[in-house]
């Protein structure tokens, strides 16, 4: 458990996807990461908790990650903000690939574009932004003080697929080499699906890691 944050886990949309609130330990303030489905709802947990959405963050561009993201930044007036890599997946459906589920999504512009390194404030706290591309070209991840929050980078025995138009396999691999088993053993990863893992354990029981060692 964080000393500084407070992480709330909840899944939606089709492919059940993490969505992320984080707030302080003493919660007045809150960002949204990847709110995949139902804005709304997400806007009411908000106002029941007494949260001021601050900023609604995106882990990369894909439809299952930003389903959400026009009713609750409706609701709270949040800014929106995703790498400029991955920005225009916000706004067209053939970019996040909805368009050929049927289903075409079609989001708000980014208000602003994450960079690698950039820090986040949640109220007094800070998080670090981490450039992590591979399984899109502007995917990130967002580093707490014991936790890190990886999107479809890491996943739990599994990486990122890479099979998709815009990713790279060497480059998912680099990411996760760079700047994530860099990290302690016992951080937390957050993945955008699935349950939560440590670096520690990834670093020595996933075997899309260990198989790929000539990228490492």
């Amino acid at each position: 458990m964080s000393k500084k944050f407070v992480i709330s886990k909840i899944e939606l949309g089709s492919l059940q996807t993490n969505c992320y609130i984080v707030t302080e330990s003493n919660p007045h303030v809150a960002l949204v990461i990847d709110p995949a489905d139902e804005g709304e709802k997400i806007a009411k947990m908000l106002h029941s908790e007494g949260l001021i959405l601050e900023k609604i963050l995106i882990t990369h561009g894909h439809f299952d990650h930003i389903g959400g993201v026009a009713s609750l930044r409706q609701k709270t007036d949040a800014e929106v903000w995703i790498h400029e890599a991955d920005a225009k997946m916000l706004t067209s459906p053939n970019e996040n690939f909805s368009s050929y589920l049927g289903a075409p999504h079609v989001g708000p512009k980014a208000d602003g574009f994450l960079q690698d390194g950039q820090k986040i404030k949640v109220g007094a706290s800070e998080m670090t932004v981490l450039h992590t591309p591979g399984h899109t070209p502007g995917g990130v991840s967002f580093l707490g003080d014991d936790f890190v929050i990886v999107g479809d980078t890491l996943f739990f025995d599994s990486i990122g697929r890479t099979d998709l138009p815009g990713a790279s396999a060497e480059q998912l691999l680099k990411s996760i080499k760079t700047k994530l088993l860099v990290l302690n053993d016992d951080v937390i990863v957050y993945p955008g699906h699935g349950p939560s893992t440590t670096i520690g354990r990834e670093r020595q029981e996933n075997l899309f890691i260990s198989d790929h060692e000539s990228y490492l």
